[in-house]
């Protein structure tokens, strides 16, 4: 079955480690660069030397360290199917002069190279992240490939992790694998309205919020569609601001910013980061989860911990996170999802209720600093460390 961390004690003794399988930090695209950069300055608080290995064309030009992080900036190959596993690959050979305790590797694509840092001793960590195969922008290769990482990970003498209990029994069941069930973790720092909001026309508890890649199972153009029969701005009176792009998913994205031009009320200002990110969460009168296939999103817990008002899909991933703290529409029903949006626009008072649940549920099950207590305890069980 799947696992939480045994309650060892931390011993004292620090711990060399690399994170990899990012596109690294600071955290300016997804849920993975979010999680090393919160993990890793996290551990480096605790006394902890941590390396982040990222990409050339991410990572800000002459940037080496960040938050107290070590950040090894390598070259990678720009494509959809091979920017992931080239810079892995050059990663973890980076990894065997450095002599690291502890690799960390982000992302089931990335398990053909976890053997790697073990020549040099080190222990390494898999976090498998979620079904990839099931997600609609990857081709038949792409499936391929990820459904092969799938059945490769578990036979390797390797630790497995996930950020969802229903993720994590996937590979007990299907595989036999015991797999540590480590949550994603939220930051419950609430941003007041400010300059984010004034640039986009926004007031507080004025609009709804989707935050998503612009990706065909995120399911946008059902957000979409909802927004639409919900009678859209003039109905609801309130505009529906979608954050998000598509790096390769460019054909979906054209076809949403046509729907969207058709649809008044409609903004979508393409990804948004750090302070702007947060103020936009925080001052929602809904938020939107329509995704369907994954773990564990961050988005989610994110939007949960700064107490905003959860509108989700109803798959067991989204039950898993949310629980009893906020509102659900059909699987992919745009028409259901109008209801709900409907039925919430109209009763602040219901909007506030889901919202206090929401930030209670993350403040309990979703912190870093508790994430960080459990990853620090892995590592020290992988290297057999006890106080």
């Amino acid at each position: 079955m799947s696992d939480d961390i045994p309650a060892l004690k931390a011993g004292p003794s620090p711990m060399k480690i690399a994170i990899a399988g990012t596109r690294g930090v600071p955290a300016a695209y997804g849920g993975f660069e979010t999680f090393a950069e919160q993990l890793g300055s996290r551990l480096v608080a605790r006394g902890h030397h941590v390396t982040v290995y990222g990409r050339s064309h991410v990572v800000p030009e002459g940037l080496r360290e960040h938050l107290g992080m070590r950040l090894r900036v390598l070259p990678t190959i720009r494509h959809k199917y091979l920017d992931t596993v080239a810079h892995t690959a050059i990663s973890v050979l980076d990894t065997l002069p450095r002599r690291f305790d502890i690799v960390l590797i982000c992302n089931n694509a990335n398990s053909p190279f976890a053997l790697v840092p073990r020549l040099t001793g080190a222990k390494v960590a898999l976090n498998v992240d979620g079904l990839e195969w099931e997600r609609g922008k990857w081709g038949l290769a792409g499936r391929t490939y990820y459904r092969f990482c799938a059945w490769l990970s578990p036979k390797l003498p390797i630790v497995l992790v996930s950020d969802a209990r229903v993720i994590a029994r996937y590979y007990t069941e299907k595989y036999g694998r015991k797999t540590f069930y480590l949550p994603y973790g939220s930051d419950p720092t609430r941003v007041p309205a400010g300059e984010t909001l004034a640039s986009l026309g926004l007031r507080a508890d004025g609009y709804l919020l989707y935050v998503s890649r612009l990706e065909p199972e995120n399911n946008a153009h059902v957000v979409l569609e909802a927004y639409a029969q919900a009678g859209g701005e003039a109905a609801l009176g309130m505009p529906l601001v979608i954050v998000g792009d598509a790096p390769y998913a460019t054909e979906y994205k054209r076809s949403l910013i046509e729907e969207a031009s058709a649809i008044p009320g409609v903004l979508m200002p393409g990804y948004v980061f750090g302070t702007g990110y947060g103020e936009l969460q925080s001052n929602c009168a809904a938020y939107i989860q329509a995704t369907e296939v994954g773990g564990t999103h961050p988005a989610l817990v994110e939007a949960m911990g700064r107490g905003a008002c959860v509108i989700a899909n109803d798959v067991p991933e989204h039950r898993e996170v949310l629980g009893d703290a906020g509102s659900y529409y059909d699987r992919n029903s745009s028409a259901s999802l109008a209801g709900a949006i409907r039925q919430l626009v109209g009763s602040a008072e219901q909007r506030k209720h889901l919202g206090e649940l929401a930030a209670a549920r993350a403040r309990k099950l979703y912190s870093w600093d508790h994430v960080t207590d459990q990853y620090e305890l892995l590592f020290r069980r992988m290297l057999g460390r006890r106080s």
